[in-house]
């Protein structure tokens, strides 16, 4: 008996992406066909991202309204939108596993992504924009940094770039250090404490905004907890998995995994600064290579930073003597941390500070780090991200923040050009601690 909707939880699947029927564009299309018929009955998912107007728009357009004569290369268009944010299937979608339509869109567009990537359809632009540790490592170089950042910030060259390599003239794009925290952290003696964590710098948090680990760093060694640097890491694999180049996510798999499992085994747990690097190896690895063993004791021992600090606070052991009072905070929580199913720890722990007040915003910013840098996707991200904005105005906030560095960026842009810079929560926190 089919039935409207679930009553039980949402379970997800396995990504069977070793199979070889995974990457037949016949079969592609035929669930393309059958998940986008069931999205245009419900159409509960309008108001997420572009990809779902795009999926209505072109069906309420064609000839006959319906699915069958909404042309094949709309399907693309649907694809590239997608950016595996997950917000669908954990908050609209009532036809997740286990009911028995079993859709599960995000994983649906991961599979054309991969297709798309396996058939050499991917633009050169994208490939490079994704490989953060080349990047990160030339653009890191000094002088070429210098360079790199100043022509960043002239319009005239940004627009030139536009129109060259596709790169939104109009999209905050991240700083390149040359003192990365890598070479900011080779003179810091950690402290000694039983409690001890492993930190997974990611590339953003190594090559363009290190402050953020280093005041990570501050606060967790303030409470008690002994932090120490990964011996070495690769790109998570995020920005490939985005891409559908799971050969690429494998590699970094292959690279990571063993550093983090030994540490994990020297009793360390482990934390990231960005929620989507905390989610690749929470939800999306395990996905991936369900019966790997290391994976699964590395998704075992990962936490948000947040997370980590609540639960270090539940145990009675967290530094409640804050100094500061913040005000008010305009609080984005991004998709990313949302999917992870822990709750808002980040305003749970910023309430804690006297006199402060969090004003928690559950909107995606719409940038999915590559998307709203495109030139083509811009304008939309701009789009999804206009309610975010439209709330922190209204706040009245003393500071905005997001546990998404590039969220943060993003509203800014939403902002204008006369905005105050975003504020990343653990800052708040160090500036809460007085350190």
């Amino acid at each position: 008996m089919q039935r409207e909707g679930n009553l039980e939880a949402p379970t997800r699947h396995a990504v069977d992406w070793q199979n070889p029927d995974f990457y037949k564009e016949s079969s592609l299309f035929e669930e393309l066909e059958r998940v986008f018929d069931i999205c245009h009955g419900c159409r509960r998912c309008f108001n997420l991202c572009q990809s779902f107007p795009t999926l209505f728009d072109a069906v309420d357009e064609s000839d006959t309204g319906e699915l069958d004569s909404v042309n094949k290369s709309v399907y693309w268009d649907i694809v590239d939108h997608c950016y595996l944010c997950d917000m669908c299937y954990m908050t609209k979608c009532p036809y997740v596993p286990p009911h028995p339509w079993n859709l599960d869109f995000p994983h649906l567009m991961l599979r054309a992504k991969a297709v798309k990537f396996k058939n050499k359809k991917t633009k050169l632009r994208d490939k490079i924009l994704t490989s953060t540790d080349t990047v990160g490592t030339l653009l890191g170089i000094p002088v070429i940094s210098q360079v790199v950042n100043a022509a960043n910030n002239n319009k005239t060259l940004r627009k030139i770039t536009e129109k060259v390599v596709g790169v939104s003239a109009d999209a905050i794009l991240p700083k390149f250090h040359t003192n990365t925290l890598r070479k900011r952290d080779k003179t810091r003696t950690a402290i000694e404490s039983a409690k001890k964590v492993a930190l997974f710098a990611t590339c953003y948090g190594n090559y363009n905004e290190p402050e953020i680990n280093q005041d990570l760093i501050k606060v967790f060694e303030h409470n008690g907890i002994k932090v120490i640097l990964t011996q070495k890491e690769r790109c998570c694999g995020m920005p490939k998995l985005e891409l559908g180049d799971l050969e690429s996510v494998q590699a970094a798999k292959e690279a990571n995994i063993p550093i983090l499992e030994k540490l994990v085994d020297q009793g360390y747990d482990i934390v990231a600064p960005v929620p989507s690097c905390v989610l690749m190896f929470k939800q999306e690895l395990p996905l991936l290579f369900p019966d790997d063993a290391a994976v699964k004791k590395v998704q075992q021992a990962m936490f948000d930073p947040f997370e980590y600090l609540m639960l270090r606070h539940k145990e009675g052991k967290l530094n409640t003597e804050f100094k500061q009072e913040l005000g008010t905070i305009a609080y984005q929580v991004s998709c990313h941390l949302r999917v992870q199913n822990i709750g808002m720890k980040t305003r749970d722990i910023l309430q804690l500070i006297p006199e402060t007040k969090i004003e928690a915003i559950e909107r995606c910013s719409g940038h999915d780090g590559t998307y709203a840098i495109k030139a083509e996707t811009h304008a939309a991200s701009m789009k999804i991200v206009k309610p975010v904005v439209n709330r922190v105005k209204k706040a009245e906030a003393d500071y905005y923040s997001s546990d998404c560095p590039m969220a943060g960026h993003q509203i800014e842009n939403g902002l204008g050009a006369d905005a105050a810079k975003p504020t990343h929560p653990m800052t708040l926190l160090c500036q809460a601690y007085g350190i």
